[in-house]
């Protein structure tokens, strides 16, 4: 594995993608999975799950769990570095930006138009999710393909979220226990 390359997409994701955390998710796997098809739809999937429950930024976990799977320790070190630097980066120069022009009316709308774009990576990033889940690849054929253990075990933790006050570690350790049982 080049891991020079390796920087350089993960330089890429993190300087064009705007929101961060879950609005990264499709532009990884557009990189990582669809494009250079360094890991698979599944491996995907397994390395968003792995990084919801690891402490830290969304983005920052996906980078170093890709990496890691894609060229051991030293891919880790290299995809978190090329995903967080420029955004170090660019967060410091946009600061310096924004204090001289805090007052201009274009940069309010300016501002408005990217939570726009923002939100609309959040929502693709959760269909990405629910039909990596649901279906095991980002199109379905059709609803009878949907994995149903998995639709069980997603509408009853949400019906139990929804109607109850419950630990979401508690909530994450018995979904874990009935994918394991029911996968088994």
């Amino acid at each position: 594995m080049d891991l020079t390359r390796l920087f350089f997409t993960f330089f890429q994701i993190g300087l064009f993608s705007i929101g961060g955390g879950y609005a990264i998710i499709p532009s990884i796997q557009e990189q990582v999975v669809e494009r250079a098809g360094w890991i698979s739809e599944k491996m995907f999937t397994d390395i968003i799950t792995i990084s919801q429950m690891t402490p830290g930024p969304l983005a920052v976990n996906t980078s170093t769990f890709v990496g890691l799977q894609i060229a051991g320790i030293a891919g880790a070190v290299t995809a978190t570095v090329g995903c967080i630097i420029s955004g170090a980066v660019l967060s410091l120069l946009l600061y310096r930006f924004f204090q001289k022009h805090h007052g201009s009316a274009c940069i309010f709308e300016i501002l408005n138009g990217l939570k726009s774009a923002s939100l609309g990576l959040i929502i693709s990033a959760a269909a990405t999710i629910v039909l990596l889940a649901f279906w095991g690849d980002a199109s379905p054929a059709s609803l009878a393909r949907a994995d149903l253990r998995a639709v069980l075990i997603f509408a009853a933790v949400f019906l139990i979220m929804r109607t109850r006050r419950c630990n979401p570690v508690i909530l994450m350790t018995v979904s874990g226990i009935a994918g394991a049982i029911l996968y088994l």
